[in-house]
């Protein structure tokens, strides 16, 4: 993979939220010291990886390889109460151990009232188990690359009901991330609405093929010249980075690796595109929760995503929450979403959570 499509790959599809939301792009953070983390926390992060001295990693039956996995418990966490259960999927070119650096400011929540007490597991969502910039996306969809969307709907939804105490109620399940990690919030929550109730997405690219009525990409959304791009243009620029805009990024560095360049590749982004999902997968008024986060400067047109994405879903009489801050595609907005984040989750999970 060249160095210009692994930047457009970080640009575009890591969590690209603050040392707290999400971490930095970057092939995998440095290791963290599990026990120093824990000291400092009301809540407690159980090991299921190989990062700290062994091998404790679950099987995955749909990769057919054991997988790290991060699992958060709330502060005064008692396996005979139940507790809501959130999948947290982390961005392109991090893996499970970003989820370290988010961890205490979903303890600090909790721990203030903010948030209710609910639990959070954080798997590892990359090639192969592999974080850095030259690994392709997953996207956690099943594809040619894994089944990567098996691996989170049953293993990693099985290992956490086996081992914690979680409600059975689907208003009780959230699937959240930021980026890359919205995406997969959004699309495995809409294909298993059954079993999640709440999905909750950051800067999230949820309108795959966003166009305006003439068919461009890049311009701000508008409700009355609204559309779909209906044409795949492998060399077509998404955008334009670094200096004077020298790292053009191109379609193909976005779809190939999960979609092919095969002539029906437009029809295969249509089928795991969010926007249009909520209509063949036929969601009903009151089915999901749903939140979406973005920045009104977002480079990769994210915004637009966001807001074509709940006009859809308005007209079809479903209820999306959006939060809007002033910036750009970067750590400074997802630091700034966060607080309209957890006041939108709080009631939805406090009439599910354990009572002190």
């Amino acid at each position: 993979m060249t160095w210009t499509r692994t930047a457009l790959l970080c640009a575009i599809l890591v969590a690209p939220t603050s040392q707290a939301f999400g971490g930095l792009c970057k092939g995998g953070d440095r290791p963290v010291d599990l026990v120093q983390l824990n000291l400092r926390l009301a809540g407690k992060v159980h090991d299921y990886t190989a990062n700290h001295g062994e091998d404790r990693r679950i099987y995955s039956a749909a990769l057919n390889q054991k997988r790290d996995v991060y699992v958060y418990v709330p502060p005064g966490y008692d396996p005979a109460k139940r507790y809501p259960l959130m999948i947290w999927l982390h961005g392109l070119a991090q893996d499970e151990t970003s989820f370290l650096k988010l961890v205490p400011l979903f303890d600090q929540a909790m721990v203030g009232g903010t948030l209710p007490k609910f639990v959070i597991i954080a798997p590892d969502g990359t090639v192969n188990g592999r974080a850095g910039l030259r690994e392709p996306p997953a996207l956690y969809l099943n594809s040619r690359l894994g089944r990567y969307e098996d691996f989170i709907i049953y293993d990693v939804w099985n290992h956490a009901v086996t081992n914690y105490s979680i409600r059975p109620e689907r208003g009780a399940h959230v699937l959240a991330g930021a980026s890359m990690g919205a995406f997969g919030a959004y699309n495995l929550g809409i294909k298993h609405k059954a079993e999640f109730g709440v999905i909750t997405g950051v800067l999230p690219p949820i309108n795959l093929r966003y166009a305006d009525c003439h068919g461009r990409t890049d311009t701000d959304f508008d409700g009355s010249c609204i559309g779909f791009q209906t044409e795949y243009r492998p060399n077509a620029p998404i955008a334009r980075l670094g200096p004077f805009g020298i790292i053009t990024i191109r379609q193909r560095d976005v779809i190939e690796p999960v979609f092919g360049d095969s002539p029906d590749v437009i029809a295969r982004v249509a089928a795991e595109n969010p926007a249009e999902m909520i209509t063949t997968y036929n969601v009903k008024p009151g089915e999901l929760e749903m939140f979406a986060g973005y920045a009104d400067r977002d480079e990769f047109n994210f915004d637009a995503h966001a807001q074509s994405f709940a006009y859809m879903a308005r007209a079809r009489g479903l209820e999306v929450q959006l939060a809007c801050v002033h910036g750009k595609h970067d750590e400074q907005s997802g630091v700034r979403l966060f607080p309209a984040f957890a006041e939108w989750l709080a009631p939805r999970l406090s009439q599910h959570a354990p009572k002190d």
